[in-house]
C-alpha cells in the first residue's frame, strides 16, 4: 500500500488534484480504525499482490493501525491546507518520503515510533 501513496503523492505534485488527498483521507481513516478491510488502497494492493503473485508479509496491525493514524493525519493537514489555498509541498513530501521508504526498503516508519511509544507508554504506567 505504501507504493500506491507514494503513487498518489507524485501524481498530486504534478495535478494538484484535491481528489487524491480526500482519497488519502478516507484510506488512512478506514485503516487507522477496525474498518481497514474496507481500504480502497488495500482492495487495490491486495488484487495487485494476487495477478502478480507478489510476495507477501504478514505483518502486526497495531504498528500499521498506529502508522495509519498519522498517515491521517498527514491527509487532513494536506486537504486542510489545499482548501485554505496554502502550498502542500512540505506535508506531501514528508508523506512520499516515508511511503518510499516503506515501499522501496521496508522500513515503516511509523511501526518503529510505535515501538517507543509503546514502550514509553509501558514506562509511565509502572
Amino acid at each position: 500500500m505504501a507504493g500506491l501513496v507514494l503513487l498518489i503523492a507524485i501524481v498530486y505534485w504534478l495535478t494538484n488534484w484535491l481528489a487524491l488527498p480526500l482519497l488519502l483521507f478516507i484510506d488512512f481513516g478506514l485503516r487507522s480504525t477496525d474498518l481497514g478491510k474496507y481500504s480502497p488502497l488495500g482492495t487495490i494492493a491486495d488484487s495487485l499482490v494476487n495477478t502478480f503473485h507478489l510476495p507477501y508479509k504478514g505483518t502486526d496491525q497495531a504498528p500499521k493501525q498506529f502508522a495509519a493514524r498519522i498517515g491521517f493525519g498527514f491527509a487532513i493537514l494536506i486537504t486542510g491546507l489545499r482548501l485554505a489555498g496554502i502550498s502542500t509541498l512540505i506535508p506531501v513530501s514528508v508523506l512520499a518520503v516515508f511511503a518510499a521508504l516503506e515501499s522501496i526498503v521496508g522500513f515503516c516508519a511509523g511501526c518503529y515510533v510505535y515501538t517507543y511509544y509503546i514502550r514509553l507508554f509501558a514506562k509511565v504506567n509502572d
